[in-house]
């Protein structure tokens, strides 16, 4: 029987360039060297793409849902023209103090993601650029994959000891993720 598969990625610093000051408009959101092409090769092979990002800059009141909808019809139009698609995209919206569970690293947007696709985590490659996004990956027996996009090179030099696969971006990781049994 085919089960579907699935890759996560986080948005700023694996898709699109990051910025300290939030990307707060679709002119912002710039996408990173090949991350549109690897998700096409993702697609190509048979992976649904869901994205799942932490957005504080809601509660900060740097943008609004409204723009952050627009930000990813950009994303969305980008990949499409590349080949790709993204299946869903997951947010939480709270800032870094908020008792939610869904900002990473809790595995609140991980799990929400799971039982809409009736999907088993353990299975699953999550990418992204800091420790949060492999901490969350780590709670729910998924498998963290870091990139050295975004913040990644610090996320590793500050976090030598945690496990997990690491590539220079997410060209390279879909490569790998592609050419597995």
């Amino acid at each position: 029987m085919y089960k579907q598969r699935y890759v996560l990625l986080d948005r700023d610093g694996v898709i699109n360039r990051d910025s300290d000051d939030f990307i707060k408009s679709p002119e912002e959101w710039l996408p990173i060297e090949g991350s549109l092409e690897a998700i096409a090769m993702l697609n190509a092979c048979g992976y649904k793409v869901i994205v799942v990002t932490n957005q504080s800059g809601i509660s900060r009141g740097l943008f609004d849902t409204e723009m952050l909808e627009k930000i990813h019809d950009k994303m969305h139009r980008l990949v499409n023209e590349k080949g790709g698609a993204i299946t869903a995209v997951y947010y939480c919206p709270h800032d870094p103090d908020s008792a939610c569970d869904c900002r990473k690293p809790k595995a609140g947007l991980l799990k929400a993601f799971a039982a809409d696709f009736d999907a088993d985590l353990t299975s699953v490659d999550v990418v992204g650029d800091s420790l949060r996004d492999l901490q969350a990956a780590q709670v729910v027996g998924a498998r963290p994959i870091l990139v050295k996009t975004g913040k990644g090179l610090q996320t590793l030099t500050n976090n030598p000891h945690f496990n997990s696969l690491v590539f220079e971006n997410l060209y390279d990781a879909a490569t790998y993720i592609t050419a597995r049994p």
